[in-house]
């Protein structure tokens, strides 16, 4: 297989992006919710600026590339980080984890409102198809529309900021290494939610870090530096190398491994109620976010070449 190689990094990051939902999850019930997420996207920060300077790709931006950096961090990290950060202590990593895989189908819809992508019949089935996967998931407790968690709320605002991001970061794409965008963001926007933590969160995260222990560190650190980090740098490269479409079906391993994690490492139940909602999601993903159709068209281009 041409893309073997880069097909098993993608599943190795999508691994790491699963469990680091129960990474977060420990972090925010250990720690002032916002600030600890400012503090592991800071470091995040750090580290791709540091892996790009070995790369010798920095440089500073342009004027317009200024504004996509601003409105992209104020989405992608302060918007998606701090509503995820607050989404997680208060629901559970099960439901959080399969609330973030909606997000392909989330970027695919905002293509649609925004730049004028064509909503096609496959495409309004994913849609809908993912609608009734987030109903089993927030509805899966029994108790109807009263037993909608305040936190899946913000799990799921966190997923439809980054998603909105997504339109900034393709059109800033086209002229700045969509690696170096991603460092200017991560610090930009850890920075914004830094001060957001100061004034709502005003205990500070100082202490608490003094106080922690050896495995709340390991957590901190690898949440940063392996997921946050190289995660999306090794993504938005895979990206390049075999396409959007292809790398965007890896993301519903992220979902799958995002309850495992969650049931070996924190001990929740994962009912059937989850499971129906994976299964729909997964569906909705592959038809919303436009994968099959891609796929299918570059399989009949070859065929036409050949």
């Amino acid at each position: 297989m041409r893309n073997f190689s880069i097909y098993l990094t993608l599943l190795g990051v999508m691994i790491i992006w699963g469990l680091n939902v129960s990474a977060i999850k420990i972090l925010v019930e250990s720690f002032p919710t916002i600030l600890i997420q400012a503090v592991r996207v800071f470091m995040a920060g750090i580290v791709v600026f540091i892996a790009l300077g070995v790369m010798k790709k920095l440089r500073k931006p342009n004027k317009k590339e200024y504004v996509y950096i601003v409105f992209g961090g104020l989405l992608n990290v302060t918007a998606h980080h701090l509503f995820l950060g607050l989404g997680l202590s208060n629901t559970s990593a099960v439901n959080g984890g399969l609330i973030l895989g909606m997000g392909p189908l989330l970027t695919a819809l905002m293509a649609i409102l925004f730049i004028g992508t064509r909503l096609t019949m496959v495409r309004s089935m994913g849609f809908i198809s993912g609608g009734i996967g987030i109903a089993f998931i927030v509805l899966g407790g029994g108790e109807g529309l009263s037993g909608i968690s305040l936190g899946d709320l913000y799990v799921f605002l966190s997923i439809l900021a980054q998603a909105a991001s997504f339109i900034l970061i393709s059109k800033a794409a086209k002229t700045m290494d969509p690696r170096l965008l991603t460092g200017y963001m991560l610090i930009f926007g850890s920075v914004v939610l830094i001060m957001v933590g100061s004034v709502l969160e005003p205990e500070g995260i100082i202490n608490g870090l003094m106080n922690a222990t050896l495995v709340q560190w390991l957590i901190l650190l690898g949440s940063a530096v392996f997921a946050t980090a190289l995660g999306h740098m090794v993504y938005n490269h895979a990206v390049g190398k075999v396409g959007p479409a292809e790398t965007s079906i890896f993301l519903n391993l992220n979902t799958f491994f995002s309850l495992l994690g969650a049931a070996l490492f924190l001990g929740e139940k994962v009912t059937s109620f989850h499971l129906y909602g994976l299964i729909f999601i997964i569906i909705g993903v592959l038809f919303g976010s436009g994968a099959l159709e891609e796929i299918q068209l570059r399989r009949r281009s070859a065929k036409n070449v050949a």
